[in-house]
């Protein structure tokens, strides 16, 4: 259960004070902030930059009076400190009269027609791909990476609030970000450290985990995954730099001229390399774009330091802020090397600058590369045990030895805070709460109970039904684990029932066995690729509210067993051996057929052999026991090819047939413009078999928007034998309503579906089923519909209209439909 532990549960430790601290706004004589200006204590080489409101934090462990204010067209303010701590200072800056002739003023939209930045900016798009490590064969390097999470901008009222009485020493020390000026506490920090090796000829890379320490919550790795892979690698040279599921255009980007205005503001040395300084800013508000500036030197075209800030306006759910820092080093006259990243982002349920929130700080070092160090193609492709439990064991000499900068003291307290706090029974109930609206578990013990969230369904079998369940739940790491359900319908006066079990034998293969029943109702219309999953339900079969009557409904009893492996990574082979009997569960639905002699049966007993393979390249997970948990869902290709044999005589068996099917999902990221998704479905069943073992094309008579179902098309209304299915969806993220002024600020994003299918049905099929009344039909002519919504209404809902394309004059069909659906989204 702790494994899905969500960000706002990452609770608490103490920091220490530096010296001298200041923050504040700069602003000019007519109040406007004062963006990008040079704030440094007086007569000492540390200072800061205001961002783009013209605000900045600056702290030393030395005493200062005064500050330093300076920027290119005003006079220099030097600012008295009467004391060590000033916060909300106001700096208002001078314009330099006698300089105003020469000085430029930028506002607005900037000229890409004989603009300087643009000339270099061309340049560094000549050049991107001939610097760093891709100007070697093979290189290597040791990267350490530090992340951590902050609860900020704390006040009294959080202070004294009920919810932390017994945890108030965490309180006792708060420190300041000097990227946002705000109050904050650490309250998670997790250490890694690896070896990288990559080899551009071959297009391979590997990084070997060498060390992790992790402050408390048991080591857990999905929660570490999980904020790994918020925080992917990123090249700002790329033309767009994906973070929380979005695509920002980058700076450096071929496309930036278009999104963004440009200033050559400087010139200047940086680590004896003449660079030029360029400011950027975005052209329009509401898109997903950056402010800040970068120097690029002005021989190789190589970026030397660059900071990004996100636009504030950008259509970006529950983050408040996003900045990045990079630095470069020269290894020699035409060689600039990544040595530090730094990502902050500061998540919030409110934009308000005043509200409470979470920094998420990843900060990542990079040394002592080393290049054309060929390696085997074996070496890449060879797996290591994954893992090792004395990487997460290593002694305090091992990091003392490796980190590549020190903690500062508030980071060493992290790792004491959390060991107290654990021991408090107030925190330990609030992680459970958070931990169980996030997992859908209560743990009780090594008992798992739920999913909490299936409690209660409804349909026209059941009537109301309610289903409990729980699974073992030992650790993340589990080597195996047995899953049980009861369930009662108050309508049929049954009760249903389930059990599962699975066992990992081998740990680097993932080899596994598993088996188990279930006797239970379900809606076998609304999917077309079978599923195996002993305790799998659809939500078609238990939905509160559908539209029409959900009657046409099946009773299944299905008894699995068989065994899994991964020959390599994110490729899985599947033998399994089922046996299930079919039969109607309600009277206005048949499932009635012609047996060999002519009689007719209304019930189906089928023993089938079913080999599948899971192809899914890019996909990350984590944990190491039978059960893993995918931490980059819906951002990698997926393909299944499935071969099945009905046997007849097995076990009673009633049918003799043969069936292949295929699926192939992939989501795409269209640069500026949005993310596409794209489902291709495939399938054929060579005999003749009942209405329970052919292909509806999924229906959808719910009132949510189901991906992979046809919305306005009842259960069982098409039935095929053969088909072909296609589902594409594409959200633009709000970059039409951006440019509607009077829909800008409400973030909407636009929504656009369209879903086909084609389908045939062999005589022999028809003939077979004429028993259950059914007038069975397949979309010879290709049926299709389309939908057009809206997402991200008060962050949370989205609403689809969903519209039929033909087969319109088939009876009581549905034209028009409404569907929507509620979630959490970046």
């Amino acid at each position: 259960m702790k494994q899905n532990l969500p960000l706002f549960l990452l609770f608490f430790t103490s920091i220490l004070f530096a010296q001298t601290k200041v923050s504040g706004v700069v602003k000019d004589t007519f109040g406007e902030p004062v963006a990008f200006a040079n704030v440094i204590f007086k007569d000492s080489n540390e200072g800061t930059i205001t961002n783009e409101n013209g605000r900045f934090y600056l702290e030393s462990d030395s005493t200062h009076d005064a500050i330093w204010v300076s920027f290119v067209g005003y006079k220099l303010n030097t600012f008295p400190l009467s004391q060590k701590v000033s916060y909300n200072l106001e700096v208002v800056l001078e314009e330099e009269v006698e300089s105003l002739g020469e000085v430029v003023v930028y506002s607005g939209k900037t000229s890409k027609k004989d603009n300087p930045a643009i000339v270099i900016l061309r340049k560094i798009w000549e050049n991107r791909r001939q610097n760093g490590v891709k100007k070697f064969k093979q290189y290597q390097y040791d990267k350490y990476e530090k992340l951590e999470f902050d609860l900020n901008t704390i006040d009294s009222s959080l202070i004294k609030s009920r919810i932390f009485k017994g945890m108030e020493f965490v309180w006792e020390q708060i420190d300041t970000s000097n990227i946002t000026g705000n109050s904050y506490l650490p309250i998670f920090i997790n250490e890694a450290y690896s070896k990288v090796y990559g080899d551009n000829l071959l297009r391979e890379e590997k990084e070997i985990l060498e060390g992790n320490k992790n402050s408390g919550f048991e080591n857990n790795q999905t929660l570490i995954a999980f904020i790994k892979d918020m925080y992917k690698e990123y090249d700002v040279y790329d033309n767009y730099l994906k973070f929380f599921d979005k695509a920002f255009t980058s700076p450096l980007s071929r496309t930036g001229v278009d999104v963004y205005n440009y200033v050559l503001l400087d010139s200047a040395f940086r680590d004896n390399k003449w660079c030029y300084n360029i400011v950027y800013y975005p052209r329009r508000k509401n898109e997903l774009t950056f402010k800040g500036d970068f120097w690029v030197n002005d021989s190789t075209w190589a970026i030397k330091e660059i900071n990004l800030r996100a636009s504030k306006s950008a259509n970006l759910n529950w983050v408040r802020e996003v900045y990045i820092e990079q630095e470069f080093e020269v290894l020699n006259d035409s060689i600039f090397l990544i040595t530090r990243d730094y990502f902050l982002s500061d998540f919030s349920l409110r934009k308000k600058e005043k509200a409470q929130g979470i920094y998420g700080k990843r900060t990542t070092l990079f040394d002592h590369y080393e290049f054309d160090i060929p390696k085997d193609k074996s070496f890449y492709k060879e797996q290591i045990d994954p893992y090792n439990e004395d990487i997460y064991m290593r002694p305090d000499e091992f990091w003392e030895e490796r980190r590549m900068e020190k903690l500062s003291r508030d980071e060493k307290g992290v790792y004491n805070m959390l060991d107290t706090l654990k021991t408090i029974p107030r925190f330990k109930s609030l992680y459970n709460i958070g931990a169980t609206l996030a997992s859908g578990y209560y743990q009780v013990g090594n008992i798992d109970v739920g999913p909490v969230f299936s409690i209660f369904g409804f349909n026209e079998a059941e009537g109301l039904r309610i289903r409990l369940g729980g699974r073992t739940y030992f650790s993340q790491n589990d080597p195996w684990r047995v899953e049980v359900f009861g369930a009662y319908g108050f309508k049929d006066r049954r009760f249903k029932h389930g059990v599962s079990a699975k066992w990992l034998l081998d740990r680097k293969s993932r080899l596994t066995i598993f088996g188990g029943n279930r006797k239970d109702v379900e809606q076998t219309g609304a999917s077309l690729t079978n599923s195996n999953d002993v305790l799998g339900r659809n939500l078609a079969s238990s939905a509160l509210i559908t539209v029409g009557a959900n009657d046409k409904l099946t009773r299944v009893n299905l008894t699995a067993a068989g065994l899994s492996i991964d020959p390599v990574k994110n490729l899985q082979i599947r033998l399994t051996g089922t046996y299930r009997t079919l039969e109607s569960a309600t009277d206005t639905f048949s499932l009635k057929y012609f047996d060999e002699n002519g009689g007719i049966q209304s019930k189906i007993s089928q023993p089938e052999l079913d080999l599948g393979l899971y192809y899914s390249p890019n996909r990350k997970t984590s944990g190491y026991g039978v059960e893993q948990t995918v931490i980059n869902d819906g951002d990698f290709p997926t393909f299944y090819v499935g071969y099945t044999q009905g046997l007849k005589d097995v076990l009673g068996g009633d049918f003799n047939y043969s069936r292949i099917q295929g699926l192939y999902f992939q989501p795409w990221n269209i640069g500026g413009i949005g993310r596409l998704y794209t489902t291709v479905e495939a399938g054929k069943i060579f005999d003749p078999v009942p209405l329970g073992l052919l292909s509806p094309i999924p229906g959808n008579q719910t009132l949510f928007s189901i991906y992979n179902s046809f919305t306005n098309l009842d259960f069982y209304e098409f039935v095929s034998d053969t088909y072909l299915s296609m589902h594409m969806q594409h959200n633009f993220g709000g970059r039409l309503f951006s440019r509607i002024p009077w829909l800008r600020k409400l973030n909407l994003r636009e929504i656009v579906g369209v879903r086909a299918a084609y389908g045939s049905l062999s005589d022999e099929n028809i003939a077979l089923n004429q028993p259950n009344g059914l007038l069975l039909q397949a979309p010879t002519k290709g049926y299709w519909e389309w939908s057009v919504g809206v997402g991200n209404i008060f962050k949370i809902f989205r609403i689809d209209f969903n519209f039929r394309g033909n087969y319109l004059d088939n009876p009581d069909v549905r034209r028009f439909g409404v569907t929507g659906e509620f979630g959490f989204s970046f």
